[in-house]
């Protein structure tokens, strides 16, 4: 048996032409393979009407929580835990808005490593958030308690 799976192990080996499906964040590769189509439209919004100001802190949280990659998620829930309750209501619409684009994006205008669109380059948002992921306390971070 121990044979049989050195011998599959070695011929997948061997396959040259294979490349990582899953490169590491912030490798040329991901950053390659994650960046949207030049002129490509922003994500309509959905237009939520007649949602209290309670309600849509709420549903932020959430959003930032639950991303889809792991990265954005820590980046944006200790970012909201700790700025989301003293935004005021055009604050948080501006956040609302930035939270529509894409994951990586967002992740990689954070840390610099992408340029921002210019509905995004030149907003104080995307300046303390950009503050934010640079952790300058040094402060390991987790996912807040809800």
């Amino acid at each position: 048996m121990l044979r049989a799976s050195r011998l599959f192990l070695g011929s997948f080996a061997s396959k040259q032409h294979l490349s990582d499906p899953w490169p590491l964040p912030n490798s040329p590769a991901h950053i390659a393979a994650t960046v949207s189509k030049p002129g490509a439209p922003p994500i309509p919004p959905i237009q939520r009407v007649n949602e209290s100001l309670e309600k849509m802190r709420a549903r932020l949280v959430y959003q930032t929580r639950k991303r889809g990659t792991l990265e954005s998620d820590l980046l944006l829930s200790t970012f909201a835990h700790e700025f989301l309750h003293s935004m005021t209501l055009a604050q948080l619409k501006e956040f609302d808005l930035l939270l529509d684009e894409n994951d990586w994006d967002i992740y990689y205008w954070a840390t610099n490593k992408r340029d921002p669109p210019s509905r995004w380059a030149d907003t104080e948002l995307l300046q303390q958030l950009r503050l934010h992921a640079q952790n300058q306390g040094k402060q390991v971070r987790r996912m807040p308690d809800l």
